[in-house]
């Protein structure tokens, strides 16, 4: 199932490069990112691994703001986006993320983790662990706050997406049992009917 997913994801994805790089950074997203940026510069922290990358531009703020950046994504095409920004971009997927053990300080994951099945999540997780350092943080920001895994009916993107939201607790108990949780808090969204609110996490390893 999760392989179908993913070749999905790919396809979908590829085709809407342009249609991404287009998009602003919304505010509440770029104080998420900043707060990560600043207990990574207290702590000294130097390498920094962006999974689900997209186009890069998270990653290329933090470049900009000097760490030493690696991205993956599994689209060819948001790779190609990424690296024409100046970022060392990489194909590949959270399962098999190719670098040695303990490589990165810091793990960035915004808004990619919400398409991995509920079944998977922990697999992940541990896949994020084995390449983080001892004591390194990993970053995780996405939509959630109520329990739901489908492919989303009203996708403008094609194939439609797949999507697995947690709740708060939900989340937490998961993160738990691969990590420490250092911090957890919610965002409200106006946009987002009742049910959905933001997620971030900061998991130390």
């Amino acid at each position: 199932m999760y392989d179908h997913i993913k070749a999905n994801l790919r396809r979908a994805y590829d085709m809407k490069v342009e249609e991404r790089e287009g998009k602003s950074t919304a505010n509440w997203k770029a104080a998420a990112r900043r707060e990560f940026l600043t207990l990574l510069q207290m702590e000294g922290r130097r390498t920094l691994l962006e999974i689900g990358t997209g186009t890069g531009v998270h990653g290329l703020f933090f470049q900009e703001n000097g760490l030493e950046v690696v991205c993956t994504d599994l689209s060819p095409a948001m790779v190609a986006a990424a690296q024409a920004k100046g970022l060392d971009a990489r194909e590949m997927d959270f399962n098999n993320l190719d670098f040695p053990p303990d490589s990165f300080d810091a793990v960035f994951a915004m808004n990619c983790l919400l398409h991995v099945p509920h079944a998977n999540f922990g697999e992940v997780l541990t896949s994020v662990r084995r390449v983080l350092k001892p004591g390194g943080v990993f970053f995780i920001g996405q939509y959630g706050g109520h329990d739901e895994e489908a492919v989303y009916a009203d996708d403008h993107y094609e194939p439609k997406r797949f999507f697995a939201f947690w709740t708060d607790e939900q989340i937490q108990t998961e993160a738990e049992k691969v990590f420490r949780v250092e911090t957890f808090k919610t965002i409200a969204l106006d946009d987002a009917g009742e049910t959905l609110n933001f997620q971030t996490l900061v998991l130390r390893r």
